[in-house]
């Protein structure tokens, strides 16, 4: 194992694991405080009261074990990427100073709203919950600015020396990408988060127990997933239109396409071999259709570019997009089930769906959406590959010349595997803690 690939391997575990966990710092504490607004609307109802309370424990023991990830993430920055960091630390440091900024405070409201329970105006202690929401969907903006810089880089020219001039991190920080990727994102963080939350509650209904506190405790959360989903596709759809513009080399990998050509297919599954996608299902004029609306229109290939300027494999990057695209779509339509349930409906207490089906797809959608993020999280980087800055710096000029990454690499796993099995331990006991029967028992 050379130090390019364990490097790699090194980032791509710490950024997987981190990313789903930060889907809940950022997405969760809306629910909580939500839950907690709606029982003081109530007349202090008990059981939003009870969910409240102990979503927001779970919250608290996320952000720490995401803090203790999230930590280790930005080390391994300056770690493995030594001459990246030199040569455009000065570009993106602006956003990764106010993540840091917008961090902290979200840490310290987060220690006000646990702690503030029964103990501050409950006014007062719903507000504290404001900042928390806020700090959280700052700092992921900031984050995604700096990967949206990397697709996109902007904000700097180089000299004839090479050297990096002219400044301008605010030009690398706005811009239409910055934008589309970071509402993507923080959609996806509602859905993880939205999806994952419900599971227990799914599992309790098919379990039989369907009390009031089981609804409300799958409700809230799968309805936040589901109002995030439809937009996230019309999302998705710009996102796509937007890498076909700047980055048409990895909407090439994505779809598996060789050659440039007008009247270009859609294709579905298949295998990459030989510069040839086989066995995949096409529809055609179906990608040219989809980025102009019009048959037409040229989409380029992998062609285009030399082989060394392409991603290293296209299968990878491929089925990512594919699993993507088939989870979302799956994920829309056990939405719209949901929605055309609700709708049929009147009273809140009836509107849940009542087939076990149901709850037995939704026991797969937190899943299911963790899935489809890790995946398009391999589609943006693997699909840059192998340039670490689009088409200015490559992968391999700025990783670490320093030896011994891969004993870095695997003692990371060993510390991922221990964090997992503790968070999965405190969860388990924090989800065994006993319900109020004046709570458990509401018809």
């Amino acid at each position: 194992m050379d130090t390019l690939f364990a490097a790699r391997q090194q980032m791509a575990l710490s950024l997987g694991w981190h990313i789903v966990i930060a889907c809940f710092g950022v997405a969760f504490p809306a629910m909580v405080v939500f839950a907690e607004w709606r029982a003081h609307r109530h007349d202090d109802d008990p059981v939003l009261l009870t969910l409240a309370r102990r979503w927001s424990r779970v919250f608290g023991v996320l952000f720490a074990v995401g803090a203790v990830s999230g930590t280790i993430l930005s080390f391994e920055f300056g770690i493995l990427w030594p001459e990246f960091m030199a040569r455009f630390g000065q570009v993106f440091g602006v956003p990764f100073a106010m993540e840091g900024f917008a961090f902290f405070l979200e840490g310290i409201f987060i220690g006000i709203y646990l702690y503030g329970w029964d103990r501050v105006p409950r006014r007062l202690h719903i507000l504290t919950g404001i900042p928390i929401i806020v700090s959280g969907i700052l700092a992921t903006v900031f984050v995604v600015s700096v990967n949206s810089w990397m697709n996109h880089p902007r904000g700097f020219d180089i000299d004839s020396s090479g050297a990096v001039t002219n400044v301008d991190p605010w030009a690398a920080l706005f811009h239409t990408g910055t934008a589309i990727s970071s509402t993507h994102m923080l959609l996806a963080a509602f859905m993880v988060a939205g999806f994952t939350a419900s599971v227990p509650y799914a599992w309790a209904w098919l379990k039989g127990r369907r009390t009031r506190y089981y609804r409300l405790g799958f409700l809230i959360p799968f309805t936040f997933a589901a109002i995030a989903t439809p937009v996230q596709l019309v999302i998705g759809d710009t996102s796509a239109r937007w890498v076909a513009s700047q980055q048409p080399v990895k909407l090439a990998a994505m779809e598996g396409l060789y050659e440039t050509e007008s009247d270009a297919p859609e294709s579905l599954g298949g295998i990459y071999v030989d510069d040839e996608l086989r066995y995949a299902l096409q529809i055609p004029c179906g990608l040219s259709f989809l980025i102009a609306f019009n048959c037409d229109h040229e989409v380029q290939g992998l062609e285009s570019v030399p082989a060394d300027d392409r991603p290293p494999n296209i299968n990878i990057v491929h089925w990512a997009f594919d699993t993507m695209v088939g989870i979302g779509s799956g994920l829309a339509a056990l939405v719209a089930w949901f929605a055309f349930v609700w709708w049929r409906r009147r009273r809140l207490d009836v509107r849940m769906p009542q087939s076990r089906w149901f709850y037995r797809a939704a026991l797969l959608a937190g899943p299911g959406a963790i899935v489809a993020l890790i995946s398009g999280w391999v589609v943006t980087e693997v699909g840059r590959q192998p340039w670490i800055v689009y088409e200015t710096m490559r992968v391999e000029d700025a990783v670490t010349t320093a030896g011994g990454i891969v004993y870095t690499y695997l003692g990371l796993w060993v510390i991922y595997t221990l964090l997992t099995v503790a968070l999965l331990y405190v969860l388990r006991r924090v989800a065994r803690m006993p319900i109020p029967d004046d709570v458990a028992n509401v018809p």
